[in-house]
């Protein structure tokens, strides 16, 4: 079958085009001046089901739970975690749902003066077991499956070494830092470059959002002017525009890291204490070989902010049997929101999971 060639435009065509998408680069670039038809940022239907401090357990609404146990989702602490619901159709969250999954979020909120002295145990040993235990009383289920981000990963990590005997059915983490000497950005910005923790301290007693955000922006420094030409050149298009505005308002919505927690990591970070096996949580000797649930580490070949060189050796330090790590020629950002991750990244974690659950009887 012979495909036919689109003709080219002729130079009237294409000037009658030009000036149509200036008309409507205009009118969006009104829009996006005056705050009209600025996206709502993790919109998926959900109801808070358990609070401790500034943190919230999401629950998720759906009628197509068809798969068992439920996700629990363990964020960040470096930003706010609606990259994982940026918006309808470009949603991890949305994505898990129609799979058939019951899922759960841990959001940990905004941090002020009065977590400036929460440490990993708080998190490891207070805020997460909290959450399972709800989970269980409100799924009937007697396990879960965690998912971890970034940060929320080596929170989950330390989670199940701690507690080796926690009613997990399988982990799944995401370019979660590990070899704590290659941090890169946020490294220095603690204390590798030599400067002092407490220098990067807020009013609050916490690290201050910008201090972080400059030190990731460090790495890309042309990036905000690329975007700001990429932005112009496709102002035009209402997607285009509508997805720049969601990422840029997430992106731009750094918040605090808490004091007690970056002076912990500093220590760690002196001793690479999960490489080394050094690592000390509530006072325990806690070793990552005590993982033996399955276990799946999502890496990212082009991370700046959590470079491949930090989140690598992870998989090689648990113990389980089931282990395995899924390499993507992506950034940080690009595992959870766009064609990589929907492609990729999504369809992966979905069907590890999945293989390790069970159906439910409808």
């Amino acid at each position: 079958m012979t495909m036919t060639q689109p003709r080219p435009l002729s130079p009237v065509d294409r000037i009658r085009k030009e000036i149509e998408r200036n008309a409507l680069r205009a009118r969006n670039g009104i829009k996006m001046v005056a705050g009209v038809s600025r996206p709502q940022l993790g919109c998926t239907p959900k109801d808070t089901v358990w609070t401790a401090g500034r943190c919230e357990l999401w629950h998720y609404r759906s009628d197509n739970v068809t798969l068992a146990p439920p996700v629990l989702i363990i964020y960040s602490l470096l930003n706010r975690s609606f990259i994982v619901d940026l918006a309808p159709g470009n949603s991890f969250i949305e994505k898990l749902l129609k799979a058939g999954f019951d899922v759960y979020m841990l959001d940990w909120g905004v941090p002020d003066e009065r977590d400036s002295e929460n440490t990993f145990e708080d998190y490891v040993d207070d805020y997460i077991p909290g959450a399972v235990e709800r989970i269980l009383e409100i799924s009937g289920s007697d396990e879960v499956n965690m998912l971890g981000y970034c940060f929320g990963g080596l929170l989950s990590v330390l989670y199940a070494a701690h507690h080796p005997d926690a009613p997990l059915r399988s982990l799944t983490v995401m370019t979660t830092p590990t070899d704590l000497q290659e941090m890169g950005p946020m490294g220095d910005a603690l204390g590798a470059s030599g400067v002092e923790v407490e220098d990067t301290f807020n009013e609050d007693g916490n690290v201050a959002p910008e201090v972080l955000l400059q030190a990731f922006r460090s790495l890309t420094p042309t990036a905000d002017i690329t975007g700001y030409v990429n932005l112009w050149q496709q102002m035009w298009n209402d997607d285009y525009v509508s997805a720049h505005q969601a990422m840029s308002g997430w992106g731009n919505n750094h918040i605090p890291f808490p004091g007690g927690v970056a002076k912990q990591l500093v220590g760690m970070m002196k001793d690479n204490a999960l490489v080394n096996d050094r690592l000390v949580i509530g006072g325990d000797r806690v070793h990552l070989s005590d993982i033996t649930l399955p276990f799946l580490h999502v890496t990212a070949d082009r991370d700046h902010i959590i470079p491949e060189k930090c989140s690598a050796p992870l998989v090689g330090l648990v113990g389980s049997p089931d282990a395995e790590q899924f390499r993507l020629p992506a950034g940080h950002i690009g595992l959870v929101v766009g064609k990589t991750a929907a492609k990729t990244t999504i369809p992966k974690i979905i069907d590890f999971m999945r293989q390790r659950s069970e159906e439910i009887a409808q």
